[in-house]
């Protein structure tokens, strides 16, 4: 890709501090996007992503803001707005769930709400909030990040799983609502990912046992997800519109462990 495709775009990536939202942030930010990234606790880990993103010539701010509380997504926006003039891209990445891995059965009530809060109303309240920012400058794209365990049963991933399976149905009704606005949302469904929650959950025998299966005989990495992100922000994606695109080397077509 043109390293100057954004150059002029603003990004927004939730939980942008490590993970997944580290590696979709740096590949914006190595596009020419001036990059926001979002965090919710260790500002030293989030000034390292705006050094890092620095490093490769990109303008970058580190904001603080809790995701699952709608009037800290208001500030986080208002924020944005004052500092760098409106918004092009979301990136909806921030999530929790494996703090508390368990079954559907043993989910504890507490833990399941407030997963439910930041998985599925911290998105869901982002785009609400930042598609008059991405309207006024024309439109621009929000991508949601979901998990395979939406649509395949893993062990002990209930509460992730079952939100992230609302995310996917919340990506269709937003897309519908928000295209005539010239506003695209689509998803990303990775398989496990490797330098994430998901794989550090797994058994190390398990991992293995995966990863021999996997098509591509290998985990996806933050780096292949931001790839994809970074795709669907293009203007060569223009037509791609309410999908959840599978990004998991072929595992979801030769059946998962149960």
């Amino acid at each position: 890709m043109d390293n100057k495709l954004f150059a002029g775009k603003v990004a927004l990536v939730t939980g942008g501090s490590r993970g997944i939202g580290r590696a979709i942030a740096l590949k914006l930010g190595s596009l020419g996007a001036e990059v926001v990234v979002n965090y919710a606790r260790s500002d030293t880990d989030a000034q390292r992503v705006v050094t890092a993103l620095t490093e490769l010539g990109a303008t970058a701010y580190a904001i603080r803001a809790n995701l699952a509380d709608v009037v800290e997504i208001q500030g986080l926006m208002r924020e944005i707005q004052d500092r760098c003039g409106g918004l092009d891209i979301l990136i909806n990445s921030a999530a929790r769930g494996l703090e508390r891995p368990r079954n559907a059965i043993r989910a504890l009530p507490n833990h399941l709400r407030i997963t439910f809060d930041l998985n599925v109303l911290g998105p869901w309240f982002a785009s609400k909030e930042a598609a008059p920012l991405l309207e006024a400058r024309g439109g621009g794209s929000i991508v949601n990040l979901t998990s395979l365990g939406s649509r395949r049963y893993m062990p002990n991933y209930a509460a992730v799983g079952v939100t992230k399976g609302a995310l996917d149905t919340l990506t269709m009704y937003l897309a519908v609502e928000l295209a005539p606005k010239n506003i695209r949302v689509n998803g990303v469904c990775p398989g496990w990912v490797q330098e994430t929650g998901g794989v550090a959950a797994l058994s190390p025998e398990l991992g293995e046992y995966l990863r021999r299966n996997i098509p591509m005989r290998r985990h996806v990495t933050p780096d292949d997800v931001a790839n994809l992100v970074a795709f669907l922000c293009t203007p060569e994606s223009e037509m791609i519109v309410g999908q959840t695109i599978v990004l998991d080397g072929g595992v979801n077509l030769v059946g998962m462990l149960t």
